[in-house]
């Protein structure tokens, strides 16, 4: 009961969270603003949506080659289509259910490659340990080309937390802060050693043990300079899906490809704090691209809906086609098998 109620009440943020930056994204509308945001939402160009669906989908093609990469060294080599098919239901479910599409694709090779379910979570710690890296190196890449863009973000929504009263630097906040952050180390390494015989404690400890090996497992892959490879292609996909998206919209077409990787780095954020991005996504980009001197309101509130919306599209697109597809495919190739 208590695991039921938990994950209730987990749901149930999730579905708040979404609600909030959706507001927090749309609370300023007012009638002419709502008449100006569906005008620019009615002038943007559509079918830019259809490159946008075809680099994701390539996206997620060569997160399937990566995925089955980690998995061959365990000793099974499940088919590539029942992986893709895997990773597009995965992120069909985290739509509605955050989290639980990556037991969904591990569920699916169970059932259909007959890999074992428990074996496969390294492999999806693994996948996130590398996607963290990425976009670390991504916002790496946007300080360094686009430095002025993100100080002013920075200026705009974090340096005020470390500021007093009077705009200037508050060595009180700053010291707090950080006095917060050793002891809050010291607390959970505390609490990790102390209490490491609870359950809870030690599926913790699971985990992070499980980054640790996920970061590491790239050690057993047999081509290695192929994974990296695909790693890089897949947010290289991501970046052009994004500038591919500026066009959409004309008073965004001109910004450029450096620029579309300031905007998905910060855009990357939202699709994190918010189930399947929703709110949060269209927010940030709205705020990024408004330092491009770009109005924030319509321009920029209609190009963060519109790159939402292809993700989304992706998502729902795919994931049901997937979901279709799966058992058709695998009812097939088992028709195929000798004897039957």
């Amino acid at each position: 009961m208590p695991k039921k109620i938990l994950s209730i009440l987990q749901y149930f943020i999730f579905a708040a969270l979404a609600a909030f930056f959706v507001w927090l994204s749309l609370r300023d509308l007012n009638g002419a603003k709502w008449v100006a945001l569906k005008d620019a939402m009615h002038r943007a160009h559509y079918w830019l949506l259809v490159p946008v669906l075809l680099f994701l989908l390539l996206s997620n093609w060569l997160r399937a080659l990566r995925w089955k990469q980690l998995i061959e060294p365990m000793g099974y080599s499940p088919s590539l289509l029942n992986t893709f098919f895997g990773v597009l239901i995965g992120y069909f479910v985290n739509l509605g259910a955050p989290r639980l599409g990556e037991v969904m694709k591990c569920t699916i090779l169970a059932r259909y490659e007959k890999v074992p379910a428990e074996k496969l979570v390294g492999t999806i710690v693994a996948e996130r340990a590398f996607d963290v890296i990425c976009l670390s190196t991504v916002f790496g890449l946007a300080f360094f080309l686009q430095f002025d863009i993100l100080k002013s973000l920075a200026s705009n929504y974090i340096f005020p937390m470390f500021e007093n009263g009077r705009g200037r630097p508050s060595y009180l906040k700053i010291a707090i802060i950080l006095v917060g952050i050793l002891l809050l180390l010291w607390l959970v390494r505390f609490l990790l050693n102390r209490f490491g015989h609870i359950n809870m404690v030690q599926k913790i400890k699971t985990i992070l043990l499980g980054i640790m090996h996920g970061l590491t497992s790239v050690k057993d892959v047999r081509n290695k300079p192929l994974f990296f490879v695909y790693t890089v292609m897949i947010w290289v996909l991501y970046l052009i899906s994004t500038w591919c998206g500026f066009f959409a919209i004309d008073q965004t077409s001109h910004l450029t490809i450096a620029d579309a990787l300031t905007v998905l780095a910060v855009g990357s954020v939202g699709m994190i704090v918010s189930p399947g991005g929703i709110g949060a996504y269209a927010l940030l980009v709205q705020e990024t691209v408004a330092f491009y001197n770009i109005p924030s309101e319509p321009y920029g509130q209609a190009l963060g809906w519109l790159l939402w919306f292809g993700q989304f599209l992706n998502f729902v697109v795919f994931g049901v086609a997937s979901f279709i597809l799966l058992p058709r495919f695998n009812r097939k190739k088992y028709e195929r098998l000798p004897g039957n």
